[in-house]
């Protein structure tokens, strides 16, 4: 979309659209473009073909339940942990301020994040192809705590393929994983995206704008989802709606099916991961097509798992404020002394610490129950809770204490900030 912009904007300069009259439509394109960005088709698609199957879907097995109330990681998390850790300080922190820019992710690092992380496949079973012999809720929370550290908006960009792969594996059927999860595990795996938020103000995931209709032998989908990463290049959407009679559902949507649109929506924050919007009008789709059987259940539990990966970008982007404004204050002299000397600052930073450990337990408590198949409602709604409300004041204090430094780019700070402020509304685009 910029380039597109700054080729009209070059273009705007000619004194030749005076002489045919042109100026007035080209302003008014400039106008559209800079407003709401580009509308599009889906992106050109793959062709996704079943391969033959087992006759019955593979579940990844609930992790093995602990004796005593421990979250420490184990010692092939830790690792996997460390080399994202590592991969994001190197690859992602340096690309993200001009990807924030640019509104779109690096193509060369999120093909790196697939090929090096293997992030599509950990959460894959073995059978299909994949690296995962059990569910992995807190590896995929560790992963994108990790790659958080680095940038939230390429973190989502990163991860949001492996939403769409994981939700057919928790409940896609033999079919829908013969059909799809092959190509998750292959050397140029899909852009893909769960898309649930809608553009309306005080968002219920379980009160959904878009609808769904049988329709003959399949269903029809109309209405419109907001903020959803890797749109326009995304092959593959996993798109809730209310399905007549039953209530939220989850439907596979190929993203060259006819009357799906894509439109730009660049946002406040998280712009890295390359936002837009899905305008779904009269998109059919076969009876495959829904996920899980339309089972309330699923659907529920798609939202709690999307919640607790929020939450994880939350305390890695956090985690970034805390370790960036620690050296700054003591750093930065004011008056004879480090500004760290004042009570007021060290008070503050303080906070961070404290706030930032209650986000990180609530999280790990919650995809530690999540894997290992307790219920787990309430802990993903108290890790939703506190790393909306602390995650946003920590992204405001570090701005605080950087003082002038806090509201300009050269440092990151402000960006961290923009991105804390998604993890009280987003929904869904994150599955782990």
């Amino acid at each position: 979309m910029g380039a597109a912009l700054s080729a009209l904007n070059a273009a705007a300069g000619s004194k030749a659209l005076d002489r045919f009259n042109l100026r007035k439509p080209l302003e008014r394109a400039v106008f559209q473009g800079t407003k709401s960005g580009f509308r599009t088709l889906g992106a050109a698609n793959r062709k996704f073909t079943a391969i033959k199957s087992s006759g019955s879907p593979t579940r990844p097995r609930t992790a093995s339940q602990r004796a005593v109330f421990d979250l420490t990681p184990t010692e092939d998390q830790q690792m996997i942990r460390e080399i994202t850790t590592e991969f994001a300080a190197e690859q992602v922190r340096p690309a993200a301020a001009a990807a924030d820019t640019e509104c779109a992710p690096p193509a060369a690092m999120l093909k790196r994040v697939s090929s090096e992380l293997g992030i599509n496949v950990v959460g894959i079973p073995e059978s299909l192809g994949g690296l995962g012999s059990e569910r992995s809720t807190t590896t995929s929370v560790l992963v994108a705590e990790a790659l958080s550290h680095g940038d939230m908006g390429l973190a989502l960009a990163a991860i949001a393929p492996s939403a769409v792969s994981t939700a057919i594996v928790l409940w896609g059927d033999d079919s829908q994983q013969s059909t799809y999860l092959p190509s998750f595990v292959a050397d140029s795996s899909p852009a893909a995206a769960l898309a649930v938020l809608e553009p309306r103000p005080l968002f219920d995931p379980f009160d959904l704008g878009t609808r769904a209709r049988r329709s003959g032998g399949g269903f029809v989908l109309d209405g419109v989802k907001s903020l959803v990463p890797l749109a326009a290049s995304a092959e593959l959407f996993v798109i809730a709606a209310d399905l007549e009679g039953s209530g939220p559902a989850l439907f596979i949507v190929e993203s060259d099916t006819a009357g799906l649109v894509i439109e730009a929506e660049p946002a406040m924050g998280i712009r890295a991961a390359s936002l837009g919007r899905i305008l779904l009008n009269n998109v059919t789709v076969p009876a495959t097509a829904l996920l899980g059987e339309g089972k309330a259940e699923h659907y529920a539990d798609c939202i709690r798992l999307g919640r607790i990966g929020w939450s994880s970008l939350a305390v890695g982007t956090a985690q970034a404020v805390l370790d960036y404004v620690i050296p700054y204050v003591n750093d930065r002299v004011a008056f004879g002394e480090p500004v760290s000397h004042r009570q007021s600052v060290a008070f503050m930073v303080a906070n961070i610490g404290i706030e930032l450990e209650g986000m990180r337990l609530a999280t790990y408590r919650a995809a530690s129950r999540a894997e290992q198949g307790k219920s787990f409602a309430r802990e993903s709604a108290i890790a939703r809770r506190l790393c909306s409300e602390y995650g946003m004041q920590i992204g405001s204090n570090g701005v605080q204490l950087l003082g002038g430094h806090g509201f300009v780019k050269e440092h990151p700070v402000e960006r961290w900030y923009r991105n804390l402020r998604a993890v009280s509304i987003m929904e869904g685009a994150v599955l782990v």
